[in-house]
């Protein structure tokens, strides 16, 4: 999704217009999902700091001001800070109920499931580094990194279809070679 369309959901979303926001959420939230994974490290904080930064967005959408900058900057520092405050929070101590609930319950692969993951993510990475250069950054920056098609097709240079064709034949590709 292009930058305008996002700045003109934010708009709309701060004239509490609730079609835009589940616009705007259906457009961002992978990638601001994938943001508060990275800082929290648990799927399941991540939900909840994915909660409250849309909770976040919904009430100082009318504070967005379109200056230039791309508003995934503005809507990724919410994510950010958000799951950074979780962080901190947990870290201090100053845990509310769901939180303790959640450091309760065992959480991760049991040892058999780890070896398993590692064993494949080998095999991923051996499957990544049989395509050409250029392939396999696209794929790790698209399903890895949360890129988008137009950031990779800009960033490589070449059309967004192309980048599209790229992806596609990629994932062909690695399906093929998981599968051997």
């Amino acid at each position: 999704m292009d930058r305008d369309r996002i700045e003109t959901l934010i708009a709309r979303v701060a004239l509490n217009d609730r079609a835009a926001f589940d616009q705007l959420y259906d457009a961002v939230s992978a990638k601001l999902f994938g943001v508060c994974l990275r800082v929290l490290t648990n799927r399941a904080a991540a939900e909840d700091a994915m909660q409250d930064t849309f909770v976040k967005i919904w009430n100082n959408a009318e504070r967005y001001s379109a200056n230039g900058l791309s508003p995934m900057t503005w809507l990724i520092t919410i994510a950010r800070n958000t799951s950074i405050d979780r962080l901190r929070a947990r870290k201090s101590g100053n845990t509310d109920l769901d939180s303790v609930q959640t450091e309760l319950v065992a959480s991760g692969p049991t040892p058999e499931q780890a070896s398993i993951a590692r064993s494949e993510a080998g095999r991923l990475v051996n499957c990544l580094d049989e395509l050409p250069q250029d392939r396999g950054s696209a794929i790790r920056g698209a399903y890895l990194d949360g890129q988008s098609y137009a950031d990779l097709a800009e960033r490589f240079n070449v059309p967004l279809n192309t980048m599209r064709t790229w992806l596609r034949r990629g994932l062909m590709a690695l399906r093929e070679c998981m599968a051997q």
